[in-house]
């Protein structure tokens, strides 16, 4: 099967924070299913421009992407399948691409929105995938320093949060992300069958080759199953 990515297109972030909100807030009036798609520091990022492309094909999907510095660095069109964050907005779906600096681009002044607040406003749903060790270190403890952390900090717990967690096996196996983990699925999470009162579903982690070159846990879950997981959660059929 062909996973031809599109080629590069400048289309840096040259909106003011204000001007990125108010088409944020015009489009909530759109009929589409609105997901938000986060990517955070794993090498499991190059996987992202497949998943977006692969939900492109849904016309009423609206996808806006939000990426941390380290994400950013796995897509700087240094291979075929690590194209530029900037062809991310060649996708039909992708409407919006959003980085930590986009947050605060300018002072703030009373009577202005904030951007994380009405990401989390506009969203139907949020997918983190993948979700690095430290942006759950952080998520876990309740830290909003950048665009996903705050976004996540804001989140109502009525809508669904799915992360798709990737590091390395033995980052996996460290104590503390069993105690992670927990939190994020036993205290914050929907329940095995998804009828749980929680909102924070982690995907399961695969066992591989993985890109530092050990065999083992820790990996993310295949990209064509996470894209079977979004259409599911968000009623998506191909047209």
């Amino acid at each position: 099967m062909s996973h031809a990515l599109p080629s590069h297109r400048s289309n840096g972030n040259c909106q003011s924070t204000q001007s990125q909100i108010a088409d944020l807030t015009d489009s909530l009036r759109d009929s589409k299913v609105h997901l938000l798609l986060a990517a955070s520091g794993s090498v499991a990022t190059i996987k992202l421009p497949l998943i977006v492309k692969a939900l492109s094909v849904h016309p009423n999907l609206s996808i806006r992407v939000l990426l941390t510095p380290s994400a950013r660095r796995f897509l700087a069109g240094q291979a075929a399948e690590q194209p530029t964050v900037s062809s991310l907005h060649d996708f039909p779906s992708v409407d919006a691409v959003y980085f930590d600096e986009d947050e605060w681009k300018e002072p703030w002044k009373r009577g202005n929105s904030i951007l994380h607040i009405e990401l989390r406003r506009w969203a139907d749903m949020l997918v983190i995938a993948p979700l690095s060790a430290n942006t759950m270190a952080k998520i876990v403890g309740g830290m909003a320093d950048g665009i996903i952390t705050s976004v996540v900090r804001a989140w109502d717990a009525r809508g669904e949060l799915d992360s798709d967690v990737a590091m390395n096996t033995a980052m996996w196996r460290h104590p503390i992300t069993a105690k992670q983990i927990k939190t994020l699925s036993d205290e914050w999470g929907v329940g095995k069958d998804g009828q749980g009162n929680g909102w924070f579903e982690v995907l399961s982690v695969q066992q591989k080759t993985l890109a530092c070159g050990d065999i083992g846990d820790g990996a993310m879950m295949e990209w064509t199953e996470i894209v079977k997981v979004i259409e599911d959660r968000l009623n998506l059929t191909e047209s």
